[in-house]
């Protein structure tokens, strides 16, 4: 099995949540790939420096100045602190952009009509990801020998520009490659002659693989300012009525609409839950 969990800012930017997370995360074992945000920070610099941090349905509008802040936080001290966290459990971890070894590419999203505010808005240097732009090879190769791949939100087009990406995109971009990646098993390399009796036709198989988000809630809530009341289990269609009732809002939406497209492409499991609770099965469990 092959496991992403992905954990939100507000877990980055919680020192005590943070050390808490990343030892259960060390102590999980089997393959895992850990995607991280950091939003919270992010913002937290924009105002710093002067800026006002632009949100539309959980996205950040990334101008030019922008999106060097988001690199800084996300590349720079996000994800080299986990690294280093990670390290010191004894999880060998490395940091990655999606721009090291081409691991994901995106593309620039043109401008989209946002029908919660009735206009076409023009995120800027913002990249859309699919399974095809994840390079699940070269994650594979670092998973098989040991390596903890830790891949922040940052990503690029493959023409020299850097682009920002939801990083509940990246997480199920990265869950659903994983998933239907094809890979030759050491024990079973086909010697491609007539008398080959040990593998298939081509002599691949795939790996179970599973989805968790974690971040500061117990999972999908019914009611934002009620903890305990956590949506057990949600399907599309229940997501789709909860959200036209403004019921789920905000990053929510974004975190639920990237499960769904996981779980509908080859994910055997997807989970939202606290990070707290990464090694229980608490939280709430996503339907077809």
């Amino acid at each position: 099995m092959i496991k992403i969990i992905k954990i939100g800012g507000n877990v980055v930017d919680n020192p005590v949540l943070l050390q808490e997370f990343v030892r259960d995360f060390a102590a999980m074992p089997g393959m895992k790939v850990l995607v991280h945000g950091g939003g919270v920070m992010a913002s937290q610099m924009q105002k710093s420096m002067g800026m006002a941090p632009q949100m539309i349905e959980g996205r950040r509008v990334t101008d030019e100045e922008t999106l060097k802040v988001v690199t800084m936080v996300y590349a720079g001290w996000c994800n080299k602190n986990l690294v280093a966290l990670l390290q010191a459990e004894g999880c060998n971890a490395v940091g990655l952009t999606g721009a090291d070894g081409n691991v994901i590419k995106a593309r620039r999203r043109a401008p989209l009509y946002v029908e919660s505010i009735g206009e076409e808005v023009d995120y800027g240097f913002v990249g859309d990801v699919d399974a095809g732009c994840v390079n699940a090879g070269f994650i594979y190769t670092l998973l098989e020998r040991g390596i903890t791949p830790v891949l922040c939100a940052i990503n690029h087009d493959g023409e020299g520009s850097l682009l920002n990406t939801n990083a509940d995109t990246i997480a199920s971009s990265v869950a659903v490659a994983m998933a239907n990646y094809r890979y030759r098993s050491p024990r079973e390399v086909c010697c491609r002659c007539e008398e080959c009796t040990h593998c298939s036709d081509d002599g691949r198989l795939t790996h179970v693989t599973e989805l968790i988000y974690c971040f500061e809630k117990d999972g999908v809530l019914h009611d934002k300012d009620d903890d305990s009341s956590v949506i057990s289990e949600i399907d599309r269609s229940m997501f789709e009525d909860l959200k036209s009732k403004g019921i789920i809002a905000d990053g929510m939406i974004p975190k639920l609409a990237n499960s769904f497209k996981a779980i509908e492409s080859g994910v055997s499991k997807v989970k939202i839950k606290h990070a707290r609770n990464l090694l229980n099965e608490t939280g709430t469990t996503l339907l077809k």
